[in-house]
């Protein structure tokens, strides 16, 4: 279901929107409105357009955007992941479902778009030959927004669900991308991940606030590290929906339970962070149509356990999510939750690689 009711990339602005720039949209182009207009108008420039350039424009020249597949450094880079995305899916689309936006011009505004990304296989890609498929799957990009240009970018896709729509077996591509070596650039940022959830997180309860960011903050650090399963029946309504990665569509409060205890029983020193949350301002005085709320997360947690991916392998493993909640009178009614989980998988393949060759004789 699409959440945003308005904004297009439509005729040039008037010459009265052009002059009435508010504080936050100080630095940027005339043309855009607001920040939810800036993400919609230059996405669809770039792809839907093909307007492949201008992301030299729209995105800085160091820009870092973040990846559980890997991490790319500035505008070039982007161009020419953009442009081979294009060779292997010509006519990729990418619909927004909602845009999420907070901050402030002094640390940057952010933006979390959550996308359903539509695309036909008519190139080899990095999930296999061509197969002339077509795919459907959920994205969602969180921007950091400073000066007209995107400066810092976590990017998360389905890529389990797309290689399944494709027509290959997850777990083959995920072994075929295990027997790459991982960048540096990676591993750098990744074991810095590592580190600072080591550093930071903690493992006591805490009470879950009554505005929408402090209840979700309060909850989840409940449930991931106070490991109290049981506050997914305080804060999900009792008929929630959970739309997940991996063909994972959970309705009601047991099996979105269920999708909780299966990561917390996989992982053993499971360790979450939410790293950054925005609520969307209500265009409504009636509370009861709810509140927008989009969070960026991390976990981390050492693979002990048989309920997902397979045999245990001891390896750590680092999960980059992002989730978009709709959330009613204090309760979460439903909730986008996207991760790569054929990565995930993959750094599980990676282990079990070491693990033969250190083994063999």
């Amino acid at each position: 279901m699409n959440r945003l009711k308005h904004h297009h990339d439509s005729a040039p602005p008037s010459a009265t929107q052009s002059n009435s720039k508010t504080p936050a949209m100080q630095g940027f182009d005339a043309e855009f409105t607001d920040h939810v207009d800036y993400i919609l108008r230059i996405t669809r420039r770039i792809w839907e357009g093909k307007q492949v350039g201008l992301c030299l424009d729209y995105y800085s020249a160091d820009c870092p955007v973040y990846t559980l597949s890997g991490v790319t450094i500035g505008a070039a880079e982007v161009t020419q992941n953009t442009l081979a995305t294009l060779a292997s899916f010509p006519d990729r689309s990418l619909n927004a479902v909602n845009i999420i936006c907070g901050g402030d011009a002094i640390d940057g505004f952010h933006s979390s778009h959550l996308i359903s990304s539509h695309m036909t296989n008519l190139g080899d890609s990095d999930w296999g030959p061509a197969t002339g498929r077509e795919a459907t799957i959920l994205v969602v990009a969180h921007c950091i927004l400073k000066n007209n240009q995107i400066v810092e970018e976590w990017l998360v896709r389905d890529n389990y669900s797309l290689a399944q729509q494709l027509g290959h077996d997850p777990h083959l591509v995920a072994q075929t991308w295990a027997n790459k070596p991982i960048s540096s650039r990676l591993a750098n940022w990744r074991n810095a991940e590592l580190e600072r959830l080591r550093e930071q997180v903690v493992f006591n309860r805490v009470a879950a606030g009554s505005d929408a960011e402090s209840m979700i903050r309060g909850n989840l650090q409940n449930i991931w590290n106070a490991k109290m399963v049981g506050d997914v029946y305080q804060c999900y309504a009792v008929d929630a929906c959970l739309h997940g990665v991996s063909g994972r569509q959970l309705r009601g409060q047991d099996a979105i339970a269920r999708f909780y205890t299966d990561i917390l029983g996989t992982l053993s020193d499971l360790r979450f962070s939410l790293d950054y949350s925005c609520q969307q301002p209500s265009e409504s005085a009636d509370q009861s149509a709810g509140i927008e709320l989009a969070a960026r997360w991390t976990l981390s947690g050492v693979h002990t356990g048989s309920a997902l991916y397979g045999p245990p392998t001891g390896t750590t493993l680092f999960i980059l999510g992002e989730s978009h909640y709709h959330i009613v009178e204090g309760l979460i009614v439903e909730e986008w939750n996207i991760f790569d989980e054929l990565s995930v998988l993959a750094e599980v393949y990676r282990a079990r690689n070491a693990a033969v060759q250190l083994a063999a004789p």
